[in-house]
């Protein structure tokens, strides 16, 4: 978990007026830094845990003019490391000076902690292995000799009331062997040794050493050296565009046929879009998947406890990747730059953070008619993405762009399985057995999209929409009848709901002042694929702390600040944050500014394929213009440049019946 990319020297000298929805540049952040600073907020203790842009509000936004000035500020969490105590602080980069800061009530209930530092994770492994208890557990085990390249591995430590740990900053260490500098540590754990570390007093709370099960010796690398010669049986296959992208980029402005947006960058939830648009109408306000959440269904003492909070706790975007051209991403690609703040709040650049291009996805549309005309046009998409790394697992999340209107968004799961150790060939309950001695515990990967929705505008209406059967009878004297039903969903509470594929059920966004040529509001479609909702029992802690997990749609209506799913401090919190606040007040959602939350994700049951690295799993949904627009707005794309007959003869429009070009 530890950050790749350096702190970046920036002039603060002079910072040019962006667009109100452009993401933090280097010489904002240290231009907060140095607000902060003169302020006397930073001391030699001062740390960093979370630095975003205070996005300006819908008003602020409605009442500026292109061109003119807007207030930039920032939103930073600081932490005193010598006495726990945080502050939040809001900064005007405009004005120079601190608004205002507030200091953050991690010390009572429902606690809550700020996100971690990547210093805290080399102070945790040091914590624990000066401990004299992990080093006499590591002897009364045999393993002495594997001591220096032991990796203690820093673990969020969810919440489990222990007297000991409420209201401190606690992290939780695991360990796991290496038997040489290369080695991949999770392919040797070192099963019942936890360590639970203060960060704050740089302390361990306690020792637990349980049992005596082997460590498994197997290596897991998956180095080409030690994998071994690649195959040489795949081909090349080369994407080019020879003319160019389709798509422009003008600072944070992205246009592609008929797409507008802003694409945004921070350090918790990573991608962000703004002010989406097709056809030059509006469809979204704001776009993100904010949080996620990694529950594991093990009752082992080394786990029970587990449910990472991927944005809340560790920031995914702090952890994204740096991509490369040919690995991450083939063809034209316009890669954007991310910054974000380092542990003590200096900017670091983190190169090629967001990958924009196009890509074939198959056949758009496609008729052969009586005489066998065939008329073809292929898909394209446009995608925007970008990587991050947590500890051991990989997240990839991507928004990808129909010529027909239509969004997908999809989250890519790849890394390497979280592992324990058992005795081989012993069937566990709550792991599967991936290589001798090598468990996985089942677990879920819960990701929540955070849609604040604008179809033709803020005025919106929430309908559920499902499939209805209807009984034979006179209505159905044949059996054969079917229809759906609209079940308007009006406020907080009551759109609070579960998807239900055997009804083939669909969220649908309406515009409450805009209608299409048949009479119909303009609207848009929350597909939902098959997911299920969390496992663990209802009156769990992490059922509390994750509650937005416990159904697949959420709407609330849109207030300034509601952002993040499970709170803005899931770490260590006791629950009931987030969706669960955001919504008790019940409001009214019919004809408002609506704000949409999706559950989505992957229920892992881990199996032998998945290792030594696991191949991408996939989840996502999509949301689709449903009477938004009056005819399919693809009828224009001509066909591909490429198109050929087998014969020769002829092309996608008009071969016949030898046309190919479906493949």
């Amino acid at each position: 978990m530890m950050s790749h990319h350096a702190p970046q020297p920036v002039s603060i000298e002079k910072i040019a007026p962006p667009h109100p929805h452009d993401p933090l540049t280097g010489a904002e952040i240290a231009a907060a830094r140095s607000i902060l600073d003169a302020a006397g907020l930073l001391t030699e203790t001062t740390r960093v845990p979370m630095l975003l842009p205070d996005e300006p509000t819908k008003e602020e936004f409605a009442a500026w003019t292109p061109g003119d000035p807007i207030d930039r500020r920032v939103d930073v969490t600081l932490l005193d490391i010598a006495t726990g105590v945080a502050t939040e602080a809001i900064v005007s980069l405009t004005r120079g000076e601190v608004l205002r800061t507030h200091r953050v009530p991690n010390d009572a209930p429902p606690y809550g902690q700020p996100q971690y530092l990547f210093e805290e994770y080399e102070r945790a492994e040091a914590i624990a292995k000066a401990s004299p208890e992990w080093q006499a557990a590591m002897r009364r085990r045999g393993l002495e000799q594997h001591m220096a390249l032991a990796f203690c591995g820093p673990l969020a430590p969810g919440y489990t009331g222990r007297a000991d740990e409420v209201g401190r900053r606690v992290i939780r260490s695991l360990t796991f062997l290496k038997y040489d500098e290369q080695d991949s540590p999770w392919a040797h754990p070192v099963e019942g040794l936890i360590v639970h570390i203060d960060l704050t007093a740089n302390t361990v709370i306690r020792v637990e050493d349980h049992g005596d099960v082997p460590v498994p010796e197997g290596h897991g690398n998956y180095y080409p050296e030690t994998q071994g010669a690649a195959r040489t049986s795949l081909k090349p296959i080369e994407i080019t565009q020879p003319e160019g992208p389709s798509f422009t980029v003008s600072g944070s402005l992205v246009e592609w046929e008929g797409w507008s947006m802003r694409v945004d960058f921070n350090a918790r939830e990573g991608l962000v879009l703004h002010d989406v648009t097709f056809q030059g109408r509006s469809v979204l306000s704001r776009a993100s998947v904010p949080e996620m959440v990694v529950p594991y269904g093990d009752t082992a003492p080394g786990r029970f406890w587990i449910s990472y909070f991927d944005a809340g706790e560790y920031l995914l975007g702090k952890n994204a990747n740096h991509l490369e051209l040919g690995c991450d991403c083939l063809g034209v690609i316009r890669y954007l730059d991310g910054w974000v703040a380092d542990d003590h709040g200096h900017p670091v650049r983190i190169p090629n953070v967001v990958c924009m291009h196009e890509e074939d996805f198959g056949i758009l549309w496609k008729h052969t008619d009586l005489s066998g005309r065939a008329d073809v046009r292929r898909s394209r998409r446009f995608v925007v993405s970008y990587f991050s790394t947590i500890g051991n697992y990989d997240y990839g999340f991507y928004w990808n762009f129909g010529l027909d209107g239509s969004i997908e968004v999809t989250a890519k799961a790849t890394g390497i399985v979280f592992a324990a150790a058992g005795e081989p060939g012993v069937r566990q309950q709550h792991a599967t057995e991936l290589a001798p001695g090598v468990f996985a515990p089942v677990h879920q990967h819960l990701f929540c999209a955070r849609l604040d929705v604008a179809i033709d505008g803020e005025d919106n209406r929430l309908v559920e929409v499902d499939a209805k059967r209807v009984p034979m009878g006179p209505e159905n004297p044949f059996g054969n009848a079917f229809s759906w039903s609209e079940t308007p969903l009006r406020t907080e509470q009551e759109a609070q709901r579960e998807a239900d594929t055997s009804v083939a059920r669909v969220w649908e966004v309406q515009s409450a002042s805009r209608t299409n040529r048949v009479g119909r509001p303009t609207a848009y479609h929350l597909i939902p694929e098959p997911t299920a909702l969390l496992m663990a029992d209802p009156g769990s802690s992490v059922a509390a702390r994750a509650a937005f997990a416990t159904k697949h749609l959420w709407a609330t209506r849109h207030e300034s600040g509601q952002i993040w799913p499970a709170g803005r401090y899931p770490n260590a919190h006791q629950g009931g944050a987030g969706l669960p606040e955001y919504t008790a007040r019940n409001r009214s959602i019919d004809g408002e500014d609506l704000v949409l939350w999706h559950t989505f994700g992957l229920t892992h049951f881990p199996r032998p394929e998945d290792w030594p690295i696991m191949p991408v799993d996939y989840a996502g949904f999509w949301f689709k213009p449903n009477g938004f627009l009056d005819e399919n707005p693809a009828m224009d794309v001509p066909q591909s440049s490429q198109a050929h007959a087998a014969t020769g003869a002829g092309s996608c429009c008009g071969g016949g019946a030898a046309c190919t070009c479906e493949h």
